[in-house]
């Protein structure tokens, strides 16, 4: 085995924003193999590219599976730009103001993690809390359905200092920027890589956000490129985890708070909400049927060491206002935001 060997290795490594695999875009500046060791150095064209820890992972990956011979001997170091100076007259973000950003994940789709976002943002305007919502899910945009906004078609406007900025939807007081404003619906699935991820920093940095306390970012379900660019372009004060009672859904939010926790992006995970947690029917609005088990939520909550914000009920009527572009507040969103709002 030589440097050739190794080189090869990294050569099949695509950097998904570029596009190109590491070695033809000069990522790879230095390979050194020794008989009890691989070294080599990543060093990144631009300052605090997105993408460089999952890259270094796959590098290690890669190498310690054509050579498993060498184990944990095989170290990567990362090497990146200085940052550019921004010019005075062009502001870098328009997120100044926002005091809190509250990443709200799920570790797959389907457990009412958009539902979540919209009623907890509800809740949280009627506290008198200035709120927003981004809504980062390029695989399935429904903030706006469920705001009754989906005929929304975003101005720009120029500030004084002559930078364009983009003016986010509103309603039940709260400040909304959707991926979806920008795609038709069945075209959501296709975005992949730089497309998605530029469109993304364009509306974090973009949006006339103004004043916020508490900026929602109704992510993307499972873990991905679009999480990596989200932690890096924005300074998440936490993140909450969406879940139902099901096994199979619970196995999925470890592998979330397992990201959120990686060295490199160490986001706090405030901790875990059981969405569908029993159903309620409105013509018996005291019985509950755990259709999808019983307290799953939290026992993970218990076993990981982190806080149960919340159990949220299947109510029906709850589910019909989201269909119809009204979210409500309840007592169980209440009792979510009260445990949100005390660990920012």
């Amino acid at each position: 085995m030589n440097n050739q060997d190794i080189e090869t290795i990294l050569s099949g490594i695509i950097h998904p924003d570029l596009k190109q695999n590491i070695v033809s875009l000069g990522i790879v500046e230095q390979i050194s193999v020794t008989d009890d060791k691989i070294r080599l150095t990543l060093n990144f064209p631009r300052a605090k590219d997105p993408f460089a820890n999952s890259i270094k992972r796959t590098s290690e990956h890669a190498i310690r599976e054509k050579y498993p011979e060498f184990g944990g001997d095989i170290i990567v170091l990362i090497k990146e730009a200085a940052p550019k100076k921004i010019e005075q007259s062009a502001p870098a973000t328009t997120t100044g103001k926002i005091k809190n950003i509250i990443a709200v994940s799920s570790g797959k789709g389907g457990v009412g993690k958009s539902t979540v976002t919209s009623n907890l943002a509800v809740t949280l305007a009627e506290k008198g809390i200035k709120t927003a919502i981004l809504d980062a899910d390029i695989y399935g945009p429904s903030i706006p359905k469920m705001f009754g906004l989906e005929d929304y078609k975003p101005l720009a406007e120029k500030t004084e200092e002559g930078s364009d900025v983009i003016i986010p939807a509103e309603s039940h007081g709260i400040k909304i920027m959707s991926i979806g404003f920008f795609i038709d619906p069945e075209d959501a699935l296709v975005w992949r890589g730089a497309m998605a991820t530029n469109a993304l920093r364009q509306l974090i940095h973009q949006t006339e956000w103004g004043e916020i306390d508490v900026l929602l970012i109704d992510m993307p379900p499972g873990t991905g490129d679009i999480h990596l660019t989200i932690v890096h372009e924005l300074k998440i004060t936490g993140a909450a985890i969406v879940t139902t009672p099901q096994q199979i859904a619970l196995a999925d939010v470890v592998r979330g708070i397992k990201m959120f926790r990686s060295e490199g992006i160490d986001v706090p995970v405030l901790g875990i909400v059981e969405n569908m947690s029993w159903f309620t029917p409105a013509e018996l609005p005291e019985n509950k049927y755990y259709i999808f088990g019983r307290n799953g939520g939290r026992d993970l909550a218990d076993k990981t060491g982190l806080p149960l914000l919340a159990q949220i009920p299947l109510i029906q009527s709850v589910s019909e206002n989201s269909d119809n572009g009204k979210p409500t507040s309840s007592v169980y969103t209440a009792t979510l935001a009260d445990n949100i709002i005390s660990r920012l």
